[in-house]
């Protein structure tokens, strides 16, 4: 009886610390958005993510150091999160791309379409199971966040590839979602990031040789914004995902960051003096009601 208790007492506290370390995550990742945009303004998207992997690289490298001895031993799983490396750098510099072209918004919400393709690949390839509840809460998540970008969405759009592109980041997101889950769940979420961000780097470096050569802006905005991105956005952040992939339901997560453009049009309230309208608001609340349908039969 006395283990039983421990054991619902260890869950509970687990549960909560998940949900301590989702608050954080959702937050930096919401301001990323603008922090995003504005380095953007000094360097192209490829240099941008190219810079922001590798320094993520060095802010792990003393927990590679001190975790060495986990790192996997097998031809077999290195060759998967080589892949998984691959999969990230494409997706992150797809979605750069189309930022570049795109308003935060718009770019914002394409992204965050991620969690509809998670939902459709975690039923055939991870098994997960679904419900009414679920799908009203998937839907009623993205239809909060269709709502808070509506007027930007009825802007012209400047370029289909951008448009494209944007998805296709979205897409390639939700794949190493599934693919982390799937097949390196086994391995430690911050050894994934240890590896997948040099890794990332050194294949992004190669390609912005080949494309267009690298370029680095020395003004204090762009560096505070790199650090930023590399450090909150990247290293501790992704870490805190891969770490909660692990650990809770694959769509529950996914579906749950949805509140990351809510989070982001708050600070662009705060930070660019961007307008909070009602719309605004009811798409926020939309999200909420969404993640609470999605989360309940965990609740």
């Amino acid at each position: 009886m006395m283990d039983s208790s421990n054991t619902n007492l260890e869950a509970a506290l687990l549960k909560k610390q998940n949900w301590a370390l989702f608050t954080f995550m959702v937050l930096a990742w919401g301001l990323n958005w603008t922090i995003m945009k504005i380095g953007l303004r000094f360097v192209d998207p490829l240099n941008l993510v190219m810079q922001r992997l590798a320094l993520a690289s060095m802010v792990l490298s003393p927990a590679l150091i001190w975790k060495r001895r986990l790192l996997p031993k097998d031809g077999g799983t290195w060759f998967k999160m080589i892949s998984l490396a691959l999969i990230n750098a494409a997706g992150m510099a797809s979605t750069n791309i189309g930022l570049l072209h795109e308003a935060s918004g718009l770019s914002s919400i394409l992204t965050y379409t991620q969690p509809i393709f998670v939902f459709c690949l975690a039923i055939p390839f991870l098994g997960e199971k679904i419900n009414l509840t679920k799908v009203l809460g998937v839907i009623l998540g993205f239809l909060g966040v269709t709502i808070l970008y509506a007027s930007k969405l009825s802007s012209p759009i400047k370029s289909s590839d951008s448009i494209f592109l944007l998805i296709l980041g979205a897409f390639l997101w939700a794949v190493s979602v599934v693919y982390y889950k799937k097949l390196l769940s086994h391995v430690d979420p911050a050894i994934i990031n240890m590896v997948q961000f040099p890794l990332g780097s050194i294949f992004l470096l190669i390609a912005t040789l080949m494309l267009i050569g690298v370029s680095f802006s020395l003004t204090p905005i762009y560096i505070f914004s790199l650090f930023y991105m590399s450090t909150f956005g990247s290293a501790i952040a992704s870490t805190i995902w891969l770490l909660l992939i692990k650990e809770e339901e694959t769509m529950i997560v996914s579906t749950s960051s949805l509140i990351v453009p809510a989070i982001a049009l708050i600070f662009g309230w705060i930070f660019l003096g961007e307008t909070l309208e009602f719309y605004s608001l009811l798409g926020f609340l939309l999200i909420m009601v969404g993640i609470y349908l999605v989360n309940k039969p965990r609740l």
